[in-house]
């Protein structure tokens, strides 16, 4: 298959396609993903997002990967939700640091009733100060997906992890079928789509392609595809498993650039055991979106002087997007502070 013939947006990719890819001479494979991604992106800018876990611990999922999970002793304290002033001040620092997108996560099964007024107030508060906002809240009903479209959420994030067929030996507590439900509630409220998986979890050759094309054959691809290393952490199932090869990864970010070309292709958990040249490597391939900053996934990230340092020495720059100028964000920030400080949705969530 050629690099020109990649390019075209596609939604019918077959298993014996998709292995073709995976199989090819690693070179090949990068050149073609690499054109791939030229053709639609400018391959010298990264979209760069920093994440805020907003409620952490004590989850009812059994994601055997998952540090958050109750199910689990990894020894992560239980957090309460967090005020919606003190999310807005963390959103306020990302983007004095740089950060166009703010990605809020909490570890639930499903946001409550009581939950969503504040997790509404954090999404119309993030906006105000000119962020792209992001949301990991587990699985949603239509009514919430509406809500949080309503109040200004951009994105909503929810990763199908593995293929379907390797999916049960992870996850028994939800359904493949309630993650893709609710990936289509997202869609019909009109948000974009953030959906990814993790590599490393004892999948083979087959879960990764069967992963990439559960994403790529949707409707619309996600606009934002993450993949994940797992990062193990004692305590959990996975915490033995064997590591990835570092170009196994990079095949597998090559091979989503190329199935889901318009697609930003994120660097996600795992980051921080990647040494410079295989984040190199990574970018080569296509990857274009990190995170960085607090927290992912209660993972720590690399910290953001060392990332600018990287992107100059390969001449990278973050992506850029329409932003007002800095006097009106002054303000913006300071008048959202205000409101969620004399707010009365400040109360201890669980």
């Amino acid at each position: 298959m050629s690099a020109t013939a990649s390019i075209a947006t596609r939604h019918d990719w077959t298993l014996a396609e998709v292995k073709a890819l995976f199989e090819q001479p690693f070179n090949d494979l990068l050149f073609q993903a690499q054109t791939v991604h030229r053709a639609h992106f400018d391959p010298n800018r990264v979209q760069v997002s920093t994440l805020l876990s907003i409620k952490t611990g004590a989850c009812p999922e059994d994601c055997k990967y998952c540090p958050q999970s109750g199910h689990y002793n990894t020894g992560l304290d239980k957090q309460k939700l967090m005020e919606v002033q003190k999310v807005l001040e963390a959103a306020a620092e990302a983007k004095a640091i740089g950060s166009t997108r703010f990605c809020m996560g909490a570890a639930w099964k499903h946001p409550s009733a009581k939950d969503m007024p504040y997790v509404l107030e954090m999404v119309k508060g993030v906006k105000k100060l000119g962020l792209e906002t992001c949301m990991t809240l587990g699985k949603l009903t239509q009514e919430q997906t509406q809500a949080l479209a309503e109040a200004g959420l951009d994105y909503y994030n929810h990763n199908l992890d593995t293929s379907p067929e390797f999916y049960g030996n992870i996850i028994t507590t939800r359904t493949y079928g309630e993650r893709l439900q609710t990936l289509a509630y997202v869609r019909e409220a009109g948000m974009k789509i953030c959906s990814g998986g993790i590599l490393g979890m004892g999948e083979s050759v087959a879960d990764r392609a069967g992963l990439l094309i559960q994403l790529a054959n949707l409707p619309e691809h996600p606009e934002s595809v993450p993949i994940n290393m797992l990062v193990k952490v004692k305590g959990t199932p996975l915490a033995e498993e064997k590591d990835v090869d570092p170009f196994d990864f990079i095949r597998t970010l090559a091979v989503a650039r190329i199935m889901m070309p318009k697609s930003h292709v994120r660097l996600s958990a795992g980051r921080e055991q990647m040494n410079e040249q295989m984040q190199a490597l990574a970018f080569m391939a296509g990857a274009n979106s990190i995170f960085y900053g607090e927290k992912l996934l209660t993972t720590r990230n690399p910290q953001a002087d060392k990332d600018m340092q990287l992107f100059a020495r390969l001449g990278i720059k973050p992506e850029e997007r329409e932003e007002h100028a800095d006097e009106v964000h002054q303000a913006a920030i300071e008048q959202a502070l205000v409101e969620q400080r004399d707010s009365q949705l400040f109360y201890s969530a669980v």
